[in-house]
């Protein structure tokens, strides 16, 4: 089979899981013998091809006002052209139509649309080819594609996302099978009108386990970890509201990762107590390493975080917010405890559990010897190759 992946970034390119888990299934279904293509969007103004790690990635420039990832932050007027131009862009799809003639695949697998938009999907269908999507965020029913705005959590769509994103509902139509990470990313948008009548499941992603588990002292402060973009929807303001309410001195916490400059410096800023390690960019297994509970304070709906499934397999405990998909893999792991959303005070009350018991929560890791087997590499490619097999059934009416 010739497969074409459609995802917005790629390695090098990251700003969040969804790259990761990309090209761990790219490679994945690659060495297991199919001839994986890779469409994604470059910086660039020239198109390249280039081989890596076995996958064909084509890197297009793209046909936008500006690069969204990275720079500076443009003013609302050019921000709003953006949008209004992603929700039907017809230069992008032009383009990807001339990619489809070139690959010619049997079917195509999008993921994340952002600076490609839905246009791309009848340029698949004019071509008589399966089309597959997979949902890993809310860019189909929210132009912010987080159900976030203005610092909290949208209870409803909001007017001008409906109208933004109005094209994609009749265009999800043309979709002949869908998956989710989770079972709630599916269930919102099947319920915003996307993928009514189209057959969907949810799949997982491939997360390596590592070769050994590295284990913790079982003395001294308990060290807390807090590993993604510092951006108001991961919920990072609630942790650091928690840390006075905890009331005991044997803590630690480190905060890895980067974001808008003025964001994350006013919350240094305001964050100054000497247990509060803040190290920017830090590579994931060695960071995980260093912690004994991985924190995931979520504000939105957080579709399903990979970072969830990691710590547990690196045998740390987790204490994470009850958003968006995260309760739906709340047993895989010995020791994780789930807080309301944006309560600050809650989070504090269990943080202070796991100082006051310390002994369970250095010692996490998976609930059993199987709860990690549908993440495994031999899993979630199984778990493609079945709903690629009911896209091509679905497009052929078979």
């Amino acid at each position: 089979m010739r497969l074409l992946i459609v995802n917005a970034l790629y390695p090098p390119h990251r700003i969040g899981g969804a790259e990761t888990s990309v090209a761990l299934l790219a490679e994945a279904l690659a060495r297991d013998g199919v001839e994986v293509h890779v469409a994604t969007l470059d910086a660039g103004s020239a198109e390249q091809v280039v081989v890596e790690r076995g996958v064909i990635v084509h890197r297009l420039p793209i046909d936008q006002y500006y690069w969204p990832w990275g720079g500076s932050r443009p003013g609302s007027g050019r921000r709003a052209l953006w949008h209004w131009r992603d929700r039907w862009n017809r230069a992008a799809a032009a383009r990807f139509g001339r990619l489809l003639d070139t690959v010619r695949p049997d079917l195509v697998h999008s993921h994340v649309l952002t600076g490609f938009g839905a246009s791309i999907w009848p340029e698949v269908k004019r071509r008589g080819l399966s089309l597959a999507h997979s949902l890993r965020d809310y860019a189909l029913i929210c132009p912010r594609s987080a159900l976030f705005r203005n610092g909290q959590p949208c209870v409803s769509r909001c007017v001008d996302c409906q109208l933004v994103t109005r094209p994609t509902r009749a265009a999800s139509a043309l979709v002949d099978a869908v998956a989710g990470n989770s079972d709630f990313i599916l269930a919102a948008h099947r319920d915003a009108g996307r993928f009514k009548a189209v057959d969907g499941r949810s799949l997982f992603n491939v997360v390596p386990r590592p070769k050994r588990v590295s284990a913790r002292p079982t003395e001294g402060p308990l060290t807390f970890g807090f590993m993604g973009r510092i951006e108001a929807e991961k919920g990072i303001e609630t942790l650091l509201n928690a840390l006075p309410h905890i009331g005991r001195d044997a803590w630690r916490l480190r905060i890895a990762g980067v974001g808008r400059d003025a964001y994350a410096e006013r919350l240094r800023g305001q964050s100054d107590d000497p247990r509060i390690d803040w190290l920017g960019w830090a590579d994931a297994g060695d960071f995980v390493r260093s912690i004994d509970v991985l924190m995931i304070p979520s504000l939105w709906p957080e579709p399903l975080p990979r970072t969830l499934v990691e710590g547990v397999a690196h045998g740390r405990s987790i204490i994470a917010a009850a958003s968006g998909g995260i309760p739906e893999v709340a047993t895989i792991g010995r020791c994780i405890a789930l807080f309301r959303p944006g309560d600050a005070r809650a989070l504090a009350e269990v943080m202070r559990g796991a100082i006051d018991h310390s002994a369970p929560w250095r010692t996490g890791g998976a609930a059993s010897a199987e709860a990690l087997d549908p993440f495994s590499e031999r899993a979630v490619v199984a778990a493609h190759h079945e709903f690629y097999d009911a896209a091509r059934r679905a497009a052929t009416g078979t």
